[in-house]
């Protein structure tokens, strides 16, 4: 009986410390994926995509953080720095050149020549996301183009026709701007300006459309023409002389800019099509969307893209690249998309049955672009831009001196 008992014990034993060994090694085997995303909206959720990868990725998994995005660009350059950055992260293109200086990105060129889905992802956007060292360091996410926000209603109120150039917009912006309950304060203007972080997409619609350049075809800075001192002060104008937005524009941001849309304080702005179905849900068919007005020197809108990158210091680069790539798969991406209200990058999910606002961004690719591949536009973006462009606001420096800045900034 004891040996029986004895024996027992030991295929019990045996048993345990084989089912222990076997979790163990199903433990060793998982592969965990570190993924940073941000959203302008709180509520979008990304578990239906990571529950479909991991059934479809056994022994990969997906831990994704959201990270608000006013805190963003800091948290990861400060991981970045830390040696602990996630496995892959959402990136905006303008980051780039300091990260690729950093040394902070995996070169994807290998991967994506083997990725069966590279060619229905639009060839402009393996072009606009390309470093200027030649390789690919990002994989695409979501097309992010900037076109005119504009109350439709207002406009056939007043009799007014979409403008197509820059003095049409001042001129419609000014008679926007009025004040209608007759008690002498104005309280709708004609353009929501964000003077904040972020605004140098409203500002590179004016300014790098009318004769301002980062640099010329030699490599030479041309933020300090004549012609660029001028558009840069008929921006500054639509606030300071023409009063044509807000008094809190200096310090609007997007939360501002998109509650004033939607309240009727404001009767145009610029932004994407991730604000059309909240802004819509209050408006409907009083808003409406177009390409933004045309400069003196041509077209210009912003390419506000959205890409996933792979980091170098990721002990899972495999895996890490097989996210990226799911997510840039067409299915997926269009489930991506519904959430983020973006546009798809996959030529598959091109439809012919656009919306106002898909339109106005499909309208406004051929003119869309990308502030320079240069390591100093981040600075420039997350705080020398808003610093800058508040103090001309307020009329604490000329235009003049607002550019010679920009262009310090980008040549010393």
């Amino acid at each position: 009986m004891r040996k029986v008992i004895a024996v027992t014990l030991i295929l019990l034993t045996a048993g345990a410390f084989i089912c222990a060994q076997g979790a163990q090694e199903k433990a060793d085997e998982t592969q965990v994926v570190k993924f940073w995303y941000h959203f302008d909206n709180p509520e979008t959720a990304l578990n239906p995509l990571i529950e479909k990868f991991e059934a479809e990725n056994p022994g990969i998994e997906i831990e994704a953080e959201r990270i608000s995005w006013d805190s963003y660009n800091q948290k990861l350059l400060t991981a970045v720095a830390g040696g602990y950055p996630p496995d892959v992260a959402q990136v905006k293109l303008w980051w780039q050149p300091q990260l690729v200086e950093m040394g902070a990105l995996l070169p994807l060129d290998d991967y994506i020549a083997e990725w069966d889905g590279k060619d229905d992802v639009y060839d402009k956007i393996w072009e606009l996301t390309r470093h200027s060292d030649g390789r690919q360091y990002y994989m695409p996410l979501q097309m992010v183009i900037l076109y005119l926000y504009y109350r439709a209603d207002m406009f056939d109120e007043l009799g007014l026709e979409v403008p197509e150039t820059r003095e049409e917009f001042l001129d419609v912006a000014k008679k926007l701007t009025r004040d209608t309950d007759g008690d002498g304060i104005i309280d709708v203007y004609g353009f929501g300006i964000r003077g904040a972080r972020g605004g140098h997409d409203w500002w590179g619609t004016f300014v790098l459309s009318s004769g301002a350049q980062f640099f010329d075809e030699n490599g030479n800075s041309g933020l300090t023409t004549p012609e660029a001192i001028a558009a840069n002060q008929w921006f500054i104008d639509l606030y300071r002389k023409h009063k044509v937005s807000p008094p809190t524009t200096p310090s609007d941001g997007f939360q501002e800019i998109i509650a004033n849309m939607k309240s009727g304080r404001t009767a145009m702005t610029i932004h994407h099509r991730g604000s059309a179905a909240d802004i819509e849900a209050v408006l409907g068919d009083k808003l409406s969307a177009a390409p933004v007005p045309m400069g003196t020197m041509g077209s210009w809108t912003s390419f506000g893209d959205e890409e996933n990158a792979v980091f170098a210091a990721t002990k899972v680069p495999d895996a890490a690249f097989k996210w990226a790539a799911f997510l840039a798969e067409a299915e997926n991406n269009a489930l991506w998309q519904k959430s983020s209200g973006q546009v798809s990058i996959n030529k598959s999910n091109a439809s012919e049955d656009a919306d106002r606002f898909l339109k106005a961004t499909t309208d406004s690719a051929p003119f869309a672009g990308v502030l320079p591949a240069h390591p100093g536009v981040s600075e420039f973006v997350e705080s020398l831009w808003p610093a800058l462009m508040q103090q001309a606001f307020e009329g604490q420096i000329t235009s003049r001196e607002m550019m010679q800045a920009i262009e310090d900034h980008f040549t010393e």
